[in-house]
């Protein structure tokens, strides 16, 4: 299957002649359906909400979206849905010169049930979708070599072709001497049985440098581990892995290199959808990375990395959908307290962060150190909805 002629997008042009700052995601774009009321099975759902999603295109947006560089590798269909999710990356200013179109398979959907905690079941609809079919020869060889930061998960490991082009891109990235980021994001629907699903995950497990896994892909890989251990999680660190990061929802993260290991507690939210989450954190951390390598080495620093990730995995489950409810910088500094308190709404919802992010210009209109009368146009701009009383607070 031919793959349609693309326009291409520039890399940045300080990547030109030297390594970038460039964060290149392989994998799976996808459109989700997310119903809009939670805690109903699929058929009782009245109604979806149609978003973008697909674990490595989320990690591209993520990046974008906090003020880095990345771009996509992949292929959707040449249907409404493919075009849709291409013009989706450009928008959030994701490079997409190595997405391809398939003329002849469909780009994948996957239905979703929300449970009232905010966790999802998925249904997935490719047989086979055109992410699956993604070509060794359709790389972008030139896209990848231009990475820091090659990132991937698991499903495009499950069927050929996609499986020859994951594995083909990885070996062009590590040659070129990017770091490989690989979060598995198990879904076992997709396999065909549990076991292939660990033994397809484990396949590549050693070439990694740096890994991201939730605290059930622990325990599903170590065969019923307990997985807040250090023991189950150590048990998982290769001689070659320079990071592994074991993440628990909203009880925040878990860090370990060869020379130090522990955890950063997470930020409580209300959660509406989990979706993207741990997406979001996987592109916070990058963001962080590719502009300082060794992050990993000391301890300090990583600690206010995975604060500021586990920041933009909380933030995501306040909207529903991955890609749209996915955090840009600001915001997520306000959440941390990191900018000036003339910056933050004097009465924000804690409960809903959605409804106190900045609008995008907001940045170009005011100084960070807003005068009292900015500072009340801002809060009345951006936070319209979002005032409490003080018992809400």
């Amino acid at each position: 299957m031919e793959a349609r002629p693309r326009r291409s997008s520039s890399i940045s042009p300080r990547s030109k002649g030297r390594k970038s700052d460039l964060v290149v995601c392989f994998g799976e774009m996808l459109v989700d359906f997310v119903p809009t009321v939670g805690g109903l099975s699929l058929a009782d759902a009245p109604a979806f909400k149609k978003a973008p999603g697909g674990a490595p295109a989320n990690v591209a947006v993520a990046i974008s979206r906090l003020g880095g560089h990345s771009a996509f590798i992949g292929k959707v269909g040449e249907d409404e849905f493919g075009c849709m999710l291409v013009e989706i990356l450009k928008d959030n200013r994701v490079n997409s010169r190595g997405v391809r179109f398939d003329q002849n398979a469909r780009t994948a959907l996957a239905f979703v049930t929300l449970r009232e905690d905010g966790e999802r079941e998925f249904m997935f609809y490719r047989n086979p979708s055109a992410d699956m079919l993604l070509t060794v020869p359709e790389l972008d060889a030139e896209l990848i070599q231009q990475a820091s930061i090659f990132h991937y998960g698991s499903i495009s490991l499950i069927a050929e072709p996609c499986r020859s082009a994951h594995l083909a891109a990885m070996d062009i990235a590590k040659s070129a001497g990017a770091l490989l980021s690989y979060d598995p994001n198990l879904r076992l629907p997709l396999w065909p049985t549990p076991e292939d699903a660990r033994i397809g995950i484990l396949s590549i497990w050693n070439k990694a440098d740096l890994i991201k896994i939730s605290e059930e892909e622990l325990e599903f890989l170590t065969n019923g581990a307990d997985p807040y251990t250090d023991e189950a999680a150590l048990s998982m660190f290769h001689p070659n892995l320079k990071l592994l990061l074991v993440t628990e929802g909203q009880n925040g993260s878990r860090y370990y290199t060869k020379e130090f290991h522990g955890k950063v507690e997470g930020i409580q939210v209300q959660a509406v959808d989990t979706t993207g989450a741990g997406d979001a954190f996987v592109g916070g951390i990058h963001s962080q990375l590719v502009s300082d390598m060794s992050l990993y080495t000391d301890e300090k620093r990583l600690r206010d990395a995975l604060r500021f990730a586990n920041a933009c995995g909380a933030i995501t489950t306040t909207e529903r959908g991955a890609i749209p409810a996915l955090p840009d910088k600001d915001t997520v500094l306000r959440l941390i307290d990191q900018l000036p308190k003339s910056r933050i709404p004097r009465r924000p919802s804690w409960h809903n962060i959605s409804r106190w992010r900045l609008p995008l210009n907001v940045d170009a209109e005011l100084p960070l150190a807003a005068t009292p009368e900015q500072d009340a146009v801002l809060t009345n701009a951006a936070v319209t909805d979002a005032v409490l009383t003080e018992e809400q607070i």
